[in-house]
């Protein structure tokens, strides 16, 4: 289509707006249940931002789970059990 802007040739464009984007100033907007979870040795999404974001919450229902020897990969099966825990404690039957 004519005038059509096609992202994926303007790649440094994009990443120059993902780089502006801050899940702490974000988060603040959140008033929803939240579950967070954090991997201090996460190297892709620092703890640093994870611990701003879940800080910054509007939300007075509001969780979070450390995992201290783990990387990326988080809590794997062991989280999402406490998922679904955290899930059905509030929206089970």
């Amino acid at each position: 289509m004519p005038g059509q802007l096609h992202l994926r040739d303007e790649a440094d464009r994009v990443l120059h707006t993902l780089a502006q984007v801050d899940g702490a100033v974000l988060s603040r907007r959140i008033h929803a249940p939240a579950s967070f979870s954090v991997a201090l040795m996460d190297d892709v999404v620092l703890p640093s931002g994870v611990f701003a974001a879940f800080h910054a919450l509007s939300s007075d229902d509001a969780a979070i789970e450390e995992y201290t020897y783990n990387g990326h990969e988080g809590g794997g099966h062991r989280h999402w059990m406490k998922q679904v825990a955290w899930l059905d404690a509030r929206f089970g039957r």
